[in-house]
C-alpha cells in the first residue's frame, strides 16, 4: 500500500449507518457488509481525494490514545482492496 495513493468505494458500494444493525455498513449490489467500529471509522474517511497518508493523520488526530495507526490501516486497505470493497487511485 503506497501512502501516495487515494483510496475510494468501488462504484455500486455505499457505506452508511443502518439503525437496525446498530453499526455502519457497507452496502453492494450483492449483499451487505456490517462493520466494527474500526473499519467504519477508516471507511468514513475514504472521499476519493484523501491519500493514505492523509487517512492516517486524520485518524491520528480523531484517536490520539491508539498510537500510530499507519499499520493498521494500511492492513485494512489492503484486505478491503483484496475484497474489492475499495479501489485505489
Amino acid at each position: 500500500m503506497m501512502l501516495d495513493q487515494v483510496p475510494a468505494l468501488r462504484p455500486g458500494f455505499r457505506f452508511q449507518w443502518e439503525p437496525v444493525q446498530n453499526a455502519h455498513v457497507l452496502l453492494y449490489p450483492e449483499g451487505m457488509v456490517k462493520l466494527n467500529d474500526s473499519a467504519s471509522a477508516i471507511l468514513a474517511e475514504l472521499d476519493g481525494t484523501r491519500t493514505v497518508e492523509q487517512v492516517v493523520a486524520r485518524l491520528e488526530q480523531q484517536f490520539p490514545e491508539a498510537g500510530p495507526l499507519k499499520e493498521d490501516v494500511c492492513e485494512f486497505l489492503a484486505d478491503a482492496l483484496g475484497k474489492h470493497w475499495i479501489l485505489l487511485q
